[in-house]
């Protein structure tokens, strides 16, 4: 017995899909930038606050935060300067970061 999930017939696994499509391949990229860039300056919040931040996409304008709630989003805001500093300590390349309201879900 497979464990192997069933495919409609003509489809194509996810793997294959990102393999031969560029836009769907830039996305992924982003993706995995995004939760690297979150991954190098989560440390440096607070706990409370890190439970209630979430890596957002990056696009051409820069990186966005999202944050749970407004106080959230304000106290991300102050730590901005911060964040960058990490960052550009870290090797990445200097990008406007914005910070988001999103309701966790």
């Amino acid at each position: 017995m497979s464990t192997r999930p069933l495919q409609p017939p003509g489809s194509l696994p996810l793997s294959s899909a990102l393999d031969r499509s560029e836009p769907l391949a830039r996305l992924l990229q982003r993706l995995e930038q995004s939760r690297a860039r979150f991954a190098a300056v989560a440390g440096i919040l607070p706990p409370a606050l890190r439970e209630t931040v979430r890596a957002g996409p990056i696009d051409e304008e820069g990186w966005s935060l999202l944050a749970a709630h407004g106080a959230a989003a304000a106290k991300l805001r102050q730590l901005l300067p911060r964040l960058e500093m990490v960052l550009r300590a870290k090797g990445w390349p200097d990008m406007p970061i914005k910070v988001r309201i999103q309701p966790l879900q």
